[in-house]
């Protein structure tokens, strides 16, 4: 298949312009494939040559202006059409096209708790070619409709609110106007179809067109005068019940507070969320219609961070309903104009509008870490890279990543604070106003900020938007020797960004040492020629960036290492100790601080930690780089052991119930580092954690994967728990414990698995792949190291890039620091033929690894 080049889609769009589409889908054949007719129209502004992209099973006929056109001619996923005569046009295509079982394009999925079956689109980024033809780029927006043939029983949604048009009447429609709590019928009905069609769209681009259709149970409501719905998998109802009121507070409290700030009103007809099975993304901002991965309708318990989290995938993907789909990018150089928006305006309007007022210690702690990572690797690339480094439609896909996300957030972050929010909003705005339901890049964003200040944002942005890297940033501190107290501060500043950040200055509480104070901010540009002068004695710590206002990696001077390390607990801010946290996180990658020395931070701090962000972070670094990568595995053990005395010292404080997130989240590190069984196998009989909590669904499949790992149950007691949850996640939980069995069988039914059926889903092949390479057992699986390459080669090339990105992602093995790993990757990276998502994945994870074999020699 051919990827688009931006300069064949500038051509295209130069000579095109396309109107609308009206797209027919017939869901009601056979398990593998579904018949879609396409009727485009469009324009061309002068006689010329172009073409169409379509993947289809089959290609039964195809029209163009009532001529046909001959279905031998489609090459690849190309339909030329040659000789457009100027002015207006007509394309029908007849297709049979097949679903998906990987994500991509329409996936379809039955549901193994009730039977039950449903499809849903992923048209990004070329994927809607998997669906139906189209002149498939960013800049050839068009009016989208809909017709639906599905089981009678099922229900269809779409970009627009959708109705049923059968023979029998219009019986119902969607977009947040069906019935509350709507069931569906059993699976295996008489097989009587309905028909559905949505309402037009706005003109929109190719990739967030969307349809989902199922027996779902849906939630339903009105707000600002438009319908709102959410929807999910029958077998998840209860828990979708559960959490709906939670879910429709979120969305309509961040609606709201956008409506409050953007002066574009709200450009889509309805807003519906539906929670889909087996999506490969967190979620996706189809314009009406979002769709979200499902695993965020809880079947078992959740920490309330997890609960933001949550929360801010809603608000991000509410905010790309104007960032990206009312103004969308022209190609894919710009999708920071989507990503890093959507990604700051969740965190801050989440932060504004709802009860979740600490998002940027959770974004500080866990989502900038993805960011500092990808920007140390050789792949990083900056937040608006040039367009002539986004070619094609392949190169684009790998640029939705920690740069685009995490680092594109906090660069508007400190964009904001140093342009001001009131001339930062303006500049949005008059952006909307200018371009809305069209198209837009980095330059034109720039104009509409330059129009509101005095600032130079055109440099700015060349600075902070076109390079690639991390700036480091230290205190150096004088204190005077002289009669007069005081002492001075500079900044070594290791970079070339200028950053207007806070300088916290804090002294140690004089009724409690272990508490610290905090005695002022100072407000500093870096770089600066100018010595800040401080009065009073020298501070027992100081941190930069206090608030995390800017993009840098912070490190400490040595008296408030040595304060850090004895009182980071007493520092007052939950933010101030996420950057804190990550100064040490950054310390421990760079070779500047021993793990050992974090951990024994961890374990003098986190038991009196009161933010459950700053918790499950620190937890987590711990357990998957330090325990995993960063020590020797002669060390491992004890490594293990320490994590799990911080997770037993958090259970005794959480003895009387006064905490039950911390405690979820000290039961799950105590679950997956412990060493040995006999503490888990009595868990696991006795259904509970002594003192709580009970298990549930999630505790039971996570015990059960580290028992299988320690060699303690095999398949009858992995086959025993799924006969007890026989639902989707119950399927995924026994192929991770089935795979990471201790035994050669085991492994070799794994590989096969992986490597050689390719019928399995993208989520089934991830959770075989993190069952498959364990630490405890690196002589069973050493020999499929090296057999690793080449087979995850030849697997992305037959299945294509979401199956290649996750096995790059799951089935690396990440477990082998060892040179002849990463010698055998290395080579592997030299054969051209790699698919891209792949060799992106191999890239990172090398990158990693080549980080870690120091680290673990010394």
């Amino acid at each position: 298949m051919s990827a688009l080049t931006r300069n064949e889609a500038q051509h295209r769009a130069q000579l095109l312009e396309v109107h609308h589409y009206a797209v027919t889908l017939d869901l009601t054949g056979d398990d593998e494939t579904f018949d879609s007719t396409t009727v485009i129209r469009f324009s061309a502004r002068a006689a010329g040559d172009t073409f169409l992209e379509l993947k289809p099973d089959e290609l039964r006929s195809v029209t163009l202006d009532g001529h046909p056109l001959d279905p031998a001619t489609l090459t690849g996923n190309r339909l030329p059409l040659t000789g457009l005569a100027e002015g207006p046009h007509e394309l029908r295509a007849d297709t049979r096209m097949r679903y998906s079982r990987t994500g991509e394009g329409l996936h379809r999925f039955t549901d193994p708790a009730d039977g039950h079956t449903y499809v849903y689109s992923q048209m990004f980024l070329d994927d809607v070619q998997r669906v139906f033809p189209a002149f498939d780029q960013p800049d050839l927006k068009a009016v989208f409709e809909f017709t639906v043939t599905a089981p009678a029983h099922w229900t269809v949604l779409a970009n627009g609110i959708t109705t049923r048009v059968d023979d029998t009447g219009s019986t119902g429609s969607t977009g947040g106007t069906g019935s509350t709590g709507a069931t569906g019928a059993a699976a295996g009905t008489d097989g009587a179809a309905a028909v559905w069609r949505s309402a037009a769209t706005p003109p929109i681009p190719t990739y967030l067109a969307a349809v989902a259709a199922g027996p779902w149970h849906s939630v339903t409501t009105r707000h600002a005068g438009l319908p709102f719905g959410i929807h999910c998998r029958q077998s998840l109802a209860p828990h979708l019940d559960d959490d709906a009121e939670e879910i429709l507070s979120v969305t309509k409290d961040c609606f709201d507070r956008y409506q409050q700030k953007f002066t574009e009103p709200y450009p889509f007809d309805s807003y519906d969320q539906a929670f889909v099975p087996e999506f490969n993304s967190g979620a996706m901002e189809n314009p009406g219609l979002v769709t979200f991965r499902d695993e965020f309708i809880y079947r078992s318990a959740v920490t309330d961070t997890e609960r933001q989290h949550r929360a801010m995938v809603i608000a991000h993907e509410m905010a790309h309903m104007w960032f990206g789909d009312l103004v969308t990018m022209r190609w894919f150089d710009d999708i920071w104009l989507n990503e890093s928006f959507a990604e700051y305006m969740g965190y801050q309007t989440l932060a504004e509008a709802t009860r979740f007022t600490g998002t940027w210690t959770e974004f500080g702690v866990a989502r900038k870490s993805w960011g500092y990572d990808a920007d140390q690797r050789p792949s990083t690339h900056p937040v608006a890279p040039a367009p002539e480094d986004v070619p094609d439609t392949a190169s684009a896909l790998l640029n939705f990543d920690g740069i685009s996300y995490a680092k594109g957030a906090s660069v508007l972050r400190q964009l904001v604070a140093w342009l001001g929010e009131k001339d930062f909003l303006a500049g949005i705005n008059t952006h909307f106003t200018r371009h809305k339901f069209a198209n837009a890049s980095l330059a034109d964003f720039v104009d509409s900020l330059a129009a509101h200040t005095e600032r130079d944002v055109h440099a700015w942005a060349d600075i902070w938007l076109r390079t690639t890297g991390i700036d480091t940033l230290t205190p150096k501190i004088h204190v005077s020797t002289d009669d007069t107290p005081g002492w001075t501060l500079t900044v070594d500043h290791r970079g070339t960004r200028p950053h207007r950040i806070a300088a916290g200055v804090y002294d140690h509480d004089p009724a409690d040492g272990r508490v610290l104070e905090l005695r002022e901010l100072l407000d500093l540009d870096v770089p600066s020629d100018e010595i800040v002068s401080v009065g009073g004695p020298r501070p027992a710590l100081l941190v930069l960036n206090d608030g995390d206002f800017t993009y840098a990696k912070v490190r400490l001077d040595d008296t408030s290492v040595e304060t850090v390390l004895r009182n980071l607990s007493g520092i007052p801010d939950p933010l101030t100790r996420a950057v804190v946290w990550n100064s040490l996180r950054d310390m421990v990658r760079d070779g500047e601080l021993d793990p050992q020395d974090y951990l024994t931070t961890a374990g003098a701090h986190l038991p009196a930690e009161d933010d459950l962000a700053v918790v499950q972070g620190v937890l987590s670094f711990a357990r998957t780089q330090i325990a995993d990568r960063y020590v020797l595995p002669e060390n491992r053990n004890a490594t293990l052991s320490t994590i799990t005395s911080i997770a037993r010292a958090l259970l005794r404080r959480t003895e009387d119930g006064s905490d039950p997130g911390l405690r979820l989240a000290a039961v799950r590190t105590a679950i997956d580092s412990a060493t040995q069984p006999d503490t888990l196998a009595a868990w696991l009989a006795d259904d509970t954690v002594p003192g709580g909590p009970e298990l549930d669904p999630e505790l039971r499949w996570r015990i059960l994967a580290r028992l299988s790992v320690l060699g303690a149950v095999g398949e009858s007691d992995i086959e025993a728990a799924l006969t007890a949850d026989p639902s989707a996640t119950g399927e995924e939980g026994a192929a991770r414990c089935r795979a990471a069995l201790p035994t050669a069988q085991a492994k070799t039914a794994a590989w096969q698995r992986l490597f050689h059926d390719d019928s399995l889903s993208n989520y089934l092949f991830t959770a075989v792949a993190q069952g498959f390479w364990q630490p405890e057992q690196t002589e069973l699986v050493r020999d499929y190291v090296s057999r690793y390459y080449p087979e995850a080669v030849a697997l992305a090339a037959r299945r294509g890039p979401a199956i290649g990105e996750a096995a790059g992602r799951w089935a690396f093995p990440a477990y082998a620091i060892d040179e002849a790993n990463l010698q055998a990757g290395r080579a592997c990276l030299a054969d051209p033929d790699i698919l891209p998502t792949l060799r992106r994945k191999l890239d990172d994870q090398l990158a990693d690894l080549a980080r870690a074999l120091p680290l673990r020699g010394a």
